[in-house]
């Protein structure tokens, strides 16, 4: 009985002390009607770009790629095809367009560099490197899978950096087409 009754007489810090560690939570990519995480990465010409500074230009188009996963991705370098074939429609909606290449911080630039060998990269088109996936893991888009980097998204931001579009594809393809990114873009901007 006396060891029933001794436990009432622990004091607080010492019962705290047996209690489970609070679990953090991974980050979560963000919704629509959530504000984007700000983040500043350089493009691959050395420039810093700063999110929260695009969007001060107009929207902003998102787009995590996978990066290099052991190759040069055919659905990423499609997309992106894609994406600059309708550079135009993009201008005229004065968004900017942001192209995430994550990966490991050695050689990644040079990857990148073999990603747009031969792309005409339009104006208001950036690829920043994302080195060791800082801004990948903030966005809670991280692959982590044997041959995998990061799962490609496509987020669409108005000027305070609030989702108005999100797709999160849990495989290669499955992605947002680019009359979709144009559809949401907001209005007075398209």
């Amino acid at each position: 009985m006396l060891c029933a009754t001794s436990a009432a007489f622990v004091p607080a810090y010492a019962q705290e002390a047996d209690a489970p560690a609070p679990q953090t939570k991974a980050p979560q990519p963000p919704k629509v009607g959530e504000i984007a995480p700000d983040f500043e990465l350089k493009a691959i010409d050395g420039t810093k770009v700063k999110l929260s500074e695009q969007t001060t230009k107009g929207p902003v188009v998102l787009i995590e790629l996978r990066g290099f996963p052991g190759y040069q991705c055919p659905i990423c370098t499609a997309q992106v095809g894609q994406l600059i074939n309708k550079a135009q429609e993009f201008s005229k909606a004065k968004a900017q367009v942001i192209l995430v290449y994550p990966g490991p911080a050695e050689g990644l630039k040079d990857r990148a560099g073999e990603f747009v060998r031969g792309k005409d990269m339009p104006a208001n088109f950036y690829l920043l490197l994302d080195p060791d996936f800082a801004v990948t893991n903030k966005y809670g888009l991280r692959w982590d899978a044997q041959n995998e980097t990061s799962y490609p998204s496509t987020f669409v931001l108005d000027n305070t950096r609030k989702v108005l579009f999100a797709k999160v594809s849990h495989s290669h393809g499955d992605r947002a087409s680019t009359e979709e990114i144009l559809a949401a873009l907001p209005r007075e901007a398209a």
